[in-house]
Parts: C-alpha cells; sequence; structure tokens
C-alpha cells in the first residue's frame, strides 16, 4: 500500500502512523522526522531546513523532495509500501511526487486526511513541549497549513484518491475510521 497522510500539525498523523505501521507493514516516511535528524546531525541539508523550522516556516520544496525521492528509490518501499507522513505539503510537492511515483510506475493507493477543529489542535500542539510548539510558532504553522497545504484536498479529490477521517475521540476510535478506509486496499 502506498499512502499520504494529510493533517494540519497535531492531528494525530504520528501516533495513527505508528498504528498503521504496526498492523500493514508499511514503511513510515515522516518528513518532520528526516528534517529533525538531518538538523539534529547538522548535515547541509539539515542546516538548510533549521533555518525555516526555527521559524515556523515550511522548508522549501527542492529540499524536501531530494530526501523523500532518495528514500522511495530504496528497496524496503518497493517492497512493502510506504506512508509518507508530512509529505507532500504543497500542490508542487505533489506533482513532484506523482511524477517520481510515477517513473517508478507506483501510484499512490489513497490519500488520507486527518481532519481536526483547529481549536483542538492548539490545545494538542500546546501540550506537547517541543521547542518548535511556542504558541507563535503554533500559530505560524497552522496559517502556513491552510494557505500552503489545503489546496492538496481539492487536488486529491480530482484524482479521486482522497479520504477524509475524522480526527476527535481515543486513538483507538480513530484508528478504527483509518482501518475501514484502508483495509479494504490491503486485501
Amino acid at each position: 500500500m502506498r499512502i499520504v497522510f494529510i493533517g494540519p500539525p497535531g492531528a494525530g498523523k504520528g501516533t495513527q502512523a505508528e498504528l498503521l505501521i504496526e498492523t500493514y507493514g508499511v514503511v513510515h516516511l515522516s518528513t518532520g522526522d528526516m528534517l529533525r535528524a538531518a538538523r539534529d546531525a547538522q548535515t547541509e541539508v539539515g542546516r538548510k531546513a533549521e533555518q525555516y523550522m526555527s521559524r515556523g516556516e515550511l522548508v522549501p520544496d527542492e529540499v524536501i523532495v531530494d530526501i523523500i525521492g532518495q528514500r522511495l528509490e530504496e528497496p524496503d518501499c518497493a517492497e512493502k509500501g510506504f506512508l509518507l507522513d508530512g509529505f507532500p505539503r504543497t500542490i508542487a510537492q505533489a506533482e513532484a511526487l506523482d511524477e517520481k511515483l510515477a517513473t517508478m510506475e507506483t501510484p499512490l493507493d489513497v490519500v488520507l486526511e486527518i481532519r481536526v477543529p483547529e481549536e483542538e489542535l492548539f490545545q494538542r500542539l500546546a501540550g506537547r513541549g517541543r521547542a518548535d510548539d511556542k504558541p507563535e510558532v503554533i500559530r505560524q504553522r497552522l496559517v502556513a497549513y491552510r494557505k500552503q497545504t489545503e489546496p492538496l484536498l481539492e487536488y486529491y479529490t480530482k484524482k479521486d484518491l482522497l479520504q477524509t477521517v475524522e480526527g476527535l475521540g481515543s486513538v483507538e476510535d480513530v484508528f478504527q475510521r483509518v482501518r475501514g478506509v484502508l483495509d479494504p486496499l490491503a486485501g
């Protein structure tokens, strides 16, 4: 299965991703984790990414696309399928992903949106205590999400790939909704 997760920061994508990996055996590709690892390792890409991340801005497409494109070519992704978490975030990234997957002859199976009201997102993010979760940075991230990522919902709806699940409730409640979408594809 080849899945893209879409949802604002704090929607629970990371938590649901862990359950999906356990259940379906797909490879988890989290751009956030990849970027934080690159930043912490002080790689060239990591230092570039940190300049944007520390201000709550999105990392430029070319940096992200390079990281993701290289990772998708690794054998485990072809063998097990993958879950992209945090990518694509823009139409340009979605188009770059489509091109990459077309050359590999491995199109997406589904784009799964986890939808959560903004007030709930703010409370969740403020409670995490990460350095990039200060109130002004949270606001900036939510604004960036709305402006740059929400157009993806229309993009993937036109491609007949988008499925939306409600992100409120217990982790298990949300996971059952996610399974309702994915189980038919796993067969």
